[in-house]
């Protein structure tokens, strides 16, 4: 079943969202994609997809608390195949990044060996996340503490950095 790609609707605060991924060996769904309807760069239903919507029940589960203000963190099984090595290397970075808090493309940056110009391609990176929320990529900002991008809209990205207090 690993080639088969599912994908379930949840709904949120920010509006409805796709979650894609692929069924593990156990049956467990490994999320590859969340994404808002509309969203720049979004993930869109493919030819074969299947809709299922309990493979993503707790993923769902989760984001319903974290939007709720009770969990923190994710504990989801995450696709760690996407990517590039170095898009990949940024992605990691961005987990680490604990809630309530922000850092700027800079540090980040810093924190996967890059510096000077080398922080667009950080920034290239981490506006290609394809985990909105799980990834929390909305937690990085302007060096001089503007909301730069977002791939769901400024007004969103700090909706969710209201949400977890990094903005007071």
């Amino acid at each position: 079943m690993d080639d088969i790609t599912v994908y379930a609707y949840a709904d949120g605060p920010l509006g409805e969202m796709l979650l894609t991924g692929r069924l593990s060996a156990g049956g467990r769904a490994v999320l590859r994609s969340l994404s808002l309807l509309g969203q720049k760069g979004g993930a869109a239903v493919g030819d074969g997809w299947v809709r299922d919507q309990g493979a993503f029940a707790e993923a769902a589960g989760q984001l319903e608390e974290y939007f709720a203000g009770r969990r923190e963190r994710f504990g989801l099984p995450l696709d760690r195949e996407a990517g590039t090595e170095f898009q990949r290397r940024v992605w990691a970075a961005l987990e680490e990044i604990p809630y309530g808090a922000t850092v700027s493309y800079g540090e980040i940056g810093r924190r996967v060996g890059v510096a000077g110009a080398g922080v667009r391609a950080v920034g290239t990176a981490i506006g290609r996340n394809p985990l909105l929320v799980v990834r929390p990529c909305h937690r990085v900002i302007g060096a001089d503490g503007t909301l730069r991008g977002y791939a769901a809209g400024p007004e969103r990205k700090r909706s969710l950095l209201d949400l977890e207090g990094a903005l007071a």
